[in-house]
């Protein structure tokens, strides 16, 4: 049994419908979280809290430090970490410059579990303690990439990439292989420990009929499994799936047809979405990943999130690292605030907070465990340092209102801030004991 003190801050998932409303949220100058067993079971002001128990550990923070759930990231691709910031092109001219010869690797083994190490080492070093995760299309890496999420105890719902056209030899597979080797996967992984399977047809241009098919057998044996996939990233992404798929109504329906659109579908980007398609996706409870850095960086397109929202589609936001060149939510909020602005909408701290954690909870239906602090939830929680650097000490010493607060963390946040993280009350980032190992190491 564990009791924190510190600010907390924290959206509500019983009062969340308009999450720029700071009554919806959980402000506190001077709070308490209580976890035992993995769960957190108090939380308040820190002046109502009822008495400690026996053997209950009192971590005092203070201060200068913020309590609040743990980041969710609802789009990335592993595979492409080392390829972060590959400068030039448009989307599918970067798939077939960078990305396709960085995925064939992946049938190296040893590079495939140097890369899971790292990729797990960022995003706990950044507070994201729950991610959807495209892996490539090898069956074997993809093993890796789940066996480090469970060393690390992280919450992760991962995929092997299926593909069977329109990419290099490398990477194409048959139809039925791919089938065979998700299932395999699924089987093996699904419901394990904190871990979940997503089936994860990449895109429809990689996807033949037969190959969307198959994925559509899947999730209608296994309803209650994640789907993953892209959808209207890009304006001659749009264009070309009119061309491979002349019978298809529009993008939506070439998923819908093959049975892949549920609550529990998440596709990333959704940019140049139609009407009929967000009534499509509203209708089958689909979530969208936006992806804020990557549409800038890819020039992409400006994601649209009141229109999506207006149709009552779920939204949490994504990294989509390698397109994305961080895996820091932080620059995801801030480039979302961005992208919303130079459409005449401006999103509240609150707002965003809420998409880095609930609404990505909510998108990945992981809500009733984790994405907010509240009384019976997974104690999955980060301790942000609120004076990490010099100029963010600056910013915040004269806070005076919760948004304020947030606002700089958003603004100015980088891995720096994450001083502790935990899952399920398990520590599972300490920055200090990083920074002393780096430094002895050197």
């Amino acid at each position: 049994m564990t009791l924190f003190r510190a600010r907390v801050y924290s959206p509500l998932a019983s009062a969340s419908e308009s999450p720029s409303d700071p009554a919806n949220h959980l402000c506190l100058e001077d709070g308490f979280v209580r976890t035992s067993e993995g769960r957190i079971t108090g939380v308040g002001p820190w002046d109502r809290r009822p008495p400690s128990g026996t053997g209950e550990e009192v971590v005092n923070l203070g201060p200068d430090k913020l309590l609040t759930p743990g980041f969710v990231d609802t789009h990335l691709h592993a595979p492409q970490l080392q390829m972060i910031g590959s400068y030039g092109g448009h989307l599918l001219e970067w798939l077939n410059q960078y990305t396709f010869p960085t995925e064939a690797r992946f049938v190296d083994d040893d590079y495939a579990r140097r890369i899971a190490t790292a990729l797990f080492d960022d995003l706990l070093r950044n507070g994201t303690l729950s991610a959807l995760i495209f892996s490539s299309i090898h069956k074997k890496a993809t093993g890796r990439f789940f066996e480090e999420a469970e060393r690390r105890g992280f919450r992760a719902i991962i995929g092997k990439t299926m593909m069977d056209r329109n990419a290099p030899p490398a990477l194409t597979e048959t139809a039925d292989q791919s089938y065979a080797d998700s299932r395999e996967l699924l089987l093996h992984w699904n419901g394990r420990g904190l871990l979940k399977y997503a089936i994860t047809p990449r895109f429809a241009p990689t996807s033949s009929e037969q190959l969307l098919e198959l994925a559509g057998d899947l999730k209608r044996e296994f309803a209650d499994v994640h789907v993953q996939s892209h959808i209207s990233e890009n304006a001659a992404e749009v264009r070309w799936v009119r061309e491979l798929y002349p019978d298809a109504k529009h993008y939506a329906d070439v998923y819908d047809r093959a049975g892949l659109l549920s609550s529990r579908t998440v596709l990333a980007h959704g940019v140049h979405l139609t009407g009929p398609e967000l009534a499509l996706l509203a209708e089958r409870e689909v979530k969208i990943a936006h992806c804020p850095n990557s549409n800038l960086f890819l020039g992409s397109g400006l994601f649209p999130l009141r229109t999506v929202q207006a149709r009552g589609i779920g939204v949490g936001l994504g990294s989509d690292i390698g397109g994305g060149t961080t895996s820091s939510i932080f620059n995801a909020m801030a480039d979302a605030y961005k992208v919303q602005q130079v459409q005449g909408v401006s999103l509240s701290p609150f707002e965003l907070w809420y998409l880095a954690t609930l609404g990505g909870a909510r998108a990945l239906s992981l809500e009733l465990e984790t994405g907010s602090l509240e009384i019976g939830k997974s104690a999955d929680l980060l301790v942000l340092n609120l004076k990490a650097t010099p100029l963010l000490a600056l910013r915040t010493e004269r806070v005076e209102s919760f948004d304020q607060l947030l606002a700089g963390l958003i603004f100015m946040g980088d891995d720096r801030l994450v001083e502790t993280a935990y899952i399920q009350g398990r520590l599972v980032h300490d920055r200090s004991l990083r920074s002393r190992e780096g430094h002895s190491a050197h």
